[in-house]
């Protein structure tokens, strides 16, 4: 039997175990009858699940106590909107957000921030095609931003920070909002560097439903009055995550993540496992002219990997025999085509092994 490696990029793969761990307790949650589906999400069943999940996510990020953790609905597009609401109102209207625009994701976060607030541009990696992040020097910010929104991982371009910037000097001390989504607890991060942390769930920490806020203390209770109270970060932080009823099976699912995170040594031991990974595959991708990577080394993504074929009208045949071969969900996102393997933490390197073994057996019978 064919072994099935899944590269989408959301919702994408799960661990093993986990998904094992969630078929066997399914129908009786350790021994309460009850799946966590049908639980009330403010029994003492679920906020035990809830509790762990929490304990667990601020231990792998070592998160300071000074930094809530808010377990919301909505996905990270959702949040493009809850962040500019939660955070223009820090400023005498209307405010700023700085943004520095490094692809897909960054642009849809400037549309959504210009419906409540100003917004500056003030670095775009437009004229490369987003195929790096622009160096830090160059970055033209606000003396008086409300706040500097980063996407520290482009999922659909490939573009990944490997720095964490400091804006304060330049700012006036704007915290920094990074869109984390798709390479969260995938390599080790120092939370005290941002004021905001955001992610959509379904890259690598659970299903769809569920997007995770970290936010420090000082930002809450600046919601502008338009936000919705079950947005509101210092309403949801004074519920504990509870002030609506909170999407409870994804955040069980999550939980499972972080546990399984622990086992494997936590967010560093995860991050040399990404680095091989990674590695492995634009070495590959460096060392033939039959595929290209278009993003600067400097800026490549561990965790989304977009590649072309020099003769595009191989791609239809491509992709039927990745998908013959076990290799799914290899087509490139719509917007800038080609393909894309995403190898988030529950890829094992023997996924990316077999890609790279068909990608050269491939291009060795199409040359």
């Amino acid at each position: 039997m064919t072994t099935i490696y899944n590269f989408s990029a959301g919702p994408a793969v799960l661990p093993k175990e986990v998904l094992q761990q969630a078929a066997a307790e399914m129908l009786d949650w350790h021994g309460s009858g009850m799946s966590v589906m049908e639980m009330s999400h403010r029994g003492p069943e679920f906020m035990s699940i809830l509790a762990a999940a929490q304990s667990d996510l601020r231990e792998l990020l070592a998160v300071p106590d000074n930094y809530k953790i808010l377990f919301l609905q909505g996905g990270g597009l959702g949040e493009n909107a809850i962040v500019p609401m939660n955070l223009m109102g820090r400023k005498p209207q209307p405010a700023t957000a700085d943004f520095v625009h490094t692809g897909s994701w960054t642009g849809k976060s400037i549309k959504e921030a210009k419906k409540y607030g100003k917004v500056n541009i003030a670095a775009s990696g437009e004229a490369g095609g987003y195929t790096c992040v622009p160096a830090r020097d160059s970055w033209k910010l606000t003396p008086d931003a409300a706040y500097v929104h980063l996407c520290t991982n482009e999922t659909i371009d490939g573009v990944e920070y490997q720095f964490a910037p400091d804006v304060a000097s330049e700012t006036g001390g704007a915290p920094i909002v990074a869109d984390m989504s798709s390479h969260i607890l995938s390599r080790v991060i120092d939370v005290s560097r941002y004021g905001v942390i955001f992610g959509g769930a379904q890259k690598n920490i659970g299903p769809a439903g569920l997007t995770i806020v970290i936010v420090r203390e000082d930002l809450l209770g600046h919601a502008l009055p338009i936000c919705p109270s079950a947005f509101d970060w210092k309403i949801v932080a004074d519920n504990d995550s509870m002030y609506n009823t909170p999407p409870t099976y994804a955040i069980y699912i999550a939980g499972l993540v972080f546990q399984w995170l622990k086992q494997q040594g936590g967010v560093a031991a995860m991050e040399q496992k990404n680095i091989a990974k990674s590695s492995l595959l634009y070495d590959y991708l460096d060392s033939t002219d039959f595929y290209e990577n278009r993003v600067e080394k400097g800026s490549r993504s561990r965790m989304n990997v977009p590649f072309y074929l020099k003769d595009e009208n191989l791609n239809a045949a491509f992709l039927a025999e990745a998908k013959a071969n076990g290799l799914l969900q290899l087509k490139g996102h719509k917007s800038v085509g080609g393909m894309r393997a995403s190898i988030y933490n529950a890829m094992p390197i023997e996924g990316v092994q077999a890609l790279v073994s068909f990608m050269q057996d491939f291009a060795k019978r199409n040359s």
